[in-house]
């Protein structure tokens, strides 16, 4: 069988799982099952658009974004995932209130590791309150509550992500252990031992004696044990030598009968060995080479999600985020052309403005008296650009105020030996004390 065609049946069956799971909302094991399935075929458009929906149902809209984005470029025509980014835009600042919302979440996260449980747990609250079907935040509160000893209160929460995916192992987990601390466990365990155990006999119950006793005369007892005497010789005389030699000859044919069912299914059980060993070899063949691209998938995917993060970095005037990711992409891994287009809009910004825009965020920051972060901001403008002596000796002069002479040197070394005729070479000797 074709390779490509298998893989193909593999997705859809994985693909046909994950939505049985999911309709009986075991989300946890339709996302296992419909990322496999992708793994198998990437272009199985159903199962993409199902994850970025079970995403979206338990809460993790970013996740569900990313997927949905993924599917509108591998098939820009007639894919709902189009229906699906438009119904989230259309609503009016539900970006932003989804941005909102995981930077809270990740904020109750540094309170957790600043052991600010309090703090942690009343912002999360409010991540629950804005979005009741976050299961990640459900479960970090009820572990919050866990902590303080208040089982009934996580027990809740708990509650709540099983309604949503009611086969969440870890929350499964939990709530076994909030049973077991609000003595619930006891409780439904001998609720289930009375149901299965004997009725206890009341005051008023009456024993039914086990055999019905008449009085009768001598004679008809005498016939009656008479006419059993005869019944038992008639049988064991008459009948059961019969019925033995029937049997004897029934069994021998059933014998036979088996002897040839064993036969064959032996052989047939030597035919599917063969076969499940063939079967073997190639699912062992074909995860070696899931196992090959699968860094490549993730790579791929990790540009996309860069770009992703670009544009919405964009859209919230943060700059210096925009030259972080943009001086980690790779734009070799992605082949998509609008995905193209967007990154040589974003390469000609950054070259033509971005450098010159962070190296006025360091000056500003530099007379704002945060030179750290005047440093910073002059580092990523020469990623970005690394021909600009003047943000090298702006930065070098950063340095140098810092007390940290030999990197201070270092750039304006780079400026007198590459960039000899500029204005700031200099400056760059001039400060160097030449």
């Amino acid at each position: 069988m074709d390779y490509m065609k298998r893989n193909h049946q593999i997705a859809n069956s994985l693909y046909n799982l994950g939505l049985e799971k999911a309709k009986l909302r075991d989300l946890t094991g339709a996302i296992e099952c419909l990322k496999k399935s992708l793994r198998f075929d990437k272009y199985q458009m159903n199962a993409r658009n199902l994850l970025g929906l079970v995403f979206y149902e338990m809460g993790e809209t970013p996740h569900a974004l990313t997927q949905w984005v993924i599917s509108m470029n591998l098939k820009p025509e007639g894919n709902p995932a189009d229906r699906y980014l438009d119904e989230i835009q259309r609503k009016p600042g539900q970006l932003e209130r989804e941005s909102q919302m995981i930077k809270t979440y990740n904020q109750a996260l540094f309170q957790i590791r600043m052991k600010s449980m309090d703090l942690a747990a009343l912002q999360l609250s409010n991540v629950t309150e804005a979005n009741p079907r976050f299961v990640k935040a459900h479960m970090l509160l009820a572990l919050i509550d866990m902590s303080n000893g208040d089982y009934v209160k996580a027990g809740k929460s708990l509650y709540r992500v099983l309604q949503i995916d009611k086969s969440n192992p870890k929350a499964q987990w939990y709530m076994s252990i909030v049973k077991q601390n609000t003595k619930r466990e006891d409780v439904e365990k001998k609720k289930l031992k009375n149901a299965f155990s004997h009725r206890q006999m009341a005051d008023d119950d009456t024993i039914i004696p086990p055999e019905y006793k008449e009085n009768t005369g001598w004679g008809s007892i005498l016939n009656i044990i008479a006419g059993l005497i005869i019944g038992m010789l008639v049988i064991f005389f008459l009948v059961m030598p019969a019925n033995t030699k029937s049997l004897n000859t029934a069994h021998n044919q059933e014998l036979i009968q088996y002897s040839q069912k064993i036969s064959e299914l032996n052989q047939q059980l030597t035919a599917k060995t063969q076969e499940y060993d063939e079967l073997k070899a190639l699912s062992d063949e074909m995860e070696a080479q899931i196992a090959a691209i699968d860094g490549d998938h993730q790579a791929v995917l990790a540009q996309y999600q860069a770009v992703i993060g670009i544009l919405q970095a964009y859209q919230n005037e943060d700059l210096m985020t925009v030259a972080q990711l943009y001086t980690s992409l790779d734009s070799s891994l992605i082949t998509e052309p609008s995905i193209l287009q967007i990154i040589m809009a974003v390469t000609q910004d950054m070259t033509t403005n971005g450098f010159q825009t962070l190296e006025d965020l360091g000056t500003s920051s530099w007379n704002g008296g945060n030179l750290a972060q005047a440093i910073t901001y002059y580092e990523k403008s020469l990623e970005v650009n690394p021909n600009n002596p003047s943000a090298m000796y702006l930065l070098g002069r950063a340095y140098q105020q810092t007390g940290n002479t030999e990197q201070a040197n270092s750039w304006f070394g780079k400026i007198i030996d590459e960039f000899p005729d500029s204005n700031q070479a200099d400056q760059a000797k001039e400060a160097r004390g030449y």
